[in-house]
């Protein structure tokens, strides 16, 4: 089917229904508004803004998202396979070879941390008291607890970026913005073109990261704190499976190798992406060759082997930072496109 069929096929068929499923999530107040965007290969199928960042301002297609865990894929998880390429280190070199590190964490390997089976804890709290460089440093020195097991660790990503810059030489977003090149996909972006999460500190955080580690390390962490807007993440799909960063090789190594967890069957992963889950954020037409990621401030990007993607951002946080209704807005939004557009 041509890319003007499709789009007079999500006209006519789905508009009504996906703008009904994310204007269900504002009447309820999950979020105030979203960007969504569905795309295939380069084409834009559906694209549209919703609602408002806070009430009171009208969303736009120009509004900047905090991306938060899909940091992880975009930055992180993208810069790791542009220096696996370039032949820097192989999957099973050991965290110990790039940073000085002690213990047993010094043998855990590069594989184990996109992966999650590093068994480095989910998250720390040293950010409560520590800042900056001294955190990070910190967050370095965590060891491994529970190794062999599939732990989901932002922790794993923070190791990821000493381990970017250790090899480069170059601060890690500024190594990021070299590589990605797309302009509205910024650490610190511009105030005034983010969409709000939560309140820290007595302020309402705009342009500034939700997470609290991305937060004090001073915005900028592998974790999280990219911020961008749903036609930015569509540029990097393309250049990403257009062979733009890495060859068609190496995307296919990192978002086919399929890990399971040993002791939860279920639970599955690729090399740095989430693999599709039941009961999961992708949907129930999801299957394992699919590839994407979430993000705690309700975001998420879903791809699959023939180039069709959804990009759907909202800011979550606003009302309730810790709001689980997401995860089902998210599955039926899913559902209603790839019902149609599967396969297509």
């Amino acid at each position: 089917m041509s890319s003007q069929l499709n789009k007079l096929y999500i006209s006519s068929l789905l508009k009504e229904r996906i703008d009904n499923v994310i204007i269900t999530g504002i009447k309820e107040k999950i979020y105030p508004g979203a960007n969504l965007l569905v795309g295939l290969g380069e084409d834009i199928l559906y694209e549209k803004a919703y609602g408002t960042i806070d009430d009171l301002q009208e969303a736009s297609l120009e509004t900047m998202y905090d991306l938060a865990s899909l940091t992880k894929v975009i930055a992180t998880t993208t810069a790791i396979m542009r220096l696996f390429e370039e032949g820097k280190f192989f999957l099973y070199d050991k965290v110990g070879e790039f940073l000085n590190v002690p213990g047993e964490k010094a043998n855990v390997t590069i594989f184990e941390l996109l992966t999650h089976t590093s068994g480095i804890q989910p998250y720390s709290e040293l950010w409560r008291i520590l800042r900056g460089e001294e955190l990070k440093r910190e967050i370095l020195m965590i060891q491994p607890t529970c190794k062999g097991k599939m732990q989901y660790s932002c922790l794993n990503f923070i190791t990821l970026m000493g381990i970017v810059e250790s090899i480069t030489g170059k601060n890690f977003d500024e190594y990021i913005y070299e590589l990605l090149g797309i302009d509205d996909l910024l650490f610190k972006p511009p105030a005034e073109r983010c969409a709000p999460t939560s309140e820290r500190e007595g302020k309402r955080l705009k342009g500034e990261p939700d997470d609290e580690l991305a937060y004090y390390l001073g915005g900028v962490s592998g974790n999280a704190g990219l911020f961008g807007t749903a036609r930015a993440i569509h540029e990097f799909v393309n250049k990403l499976l257009n062979g733009e960063y890495v060859s068609k090789n190496v995307v296919k190594l990192f978002t086919e190798t399929l890990i399971t967890d040993p002791s939860d069957p279920s639970m599955k992963r690729h090399l740095g992406w989430m693999a599709p889950v039941k009961g999961g954020s992708c949907g129930d037409f999801c299957n394992e060759k699919m590839f994407g990621h979430t993000g705690f401030t309700g975001t998420s990007l879903w791809i699959n082997k023939d180039g069709l993607h959804v990009v759907f951002l909202t800011n979550k946080g606003f009302y309730k930072r810790w709001e689980d209704r997401i995860q089902r807005i998210r599955a039926i939004l899913h559902n209603v496109i790839f019902a149609q557009l599967m396969g297509m």
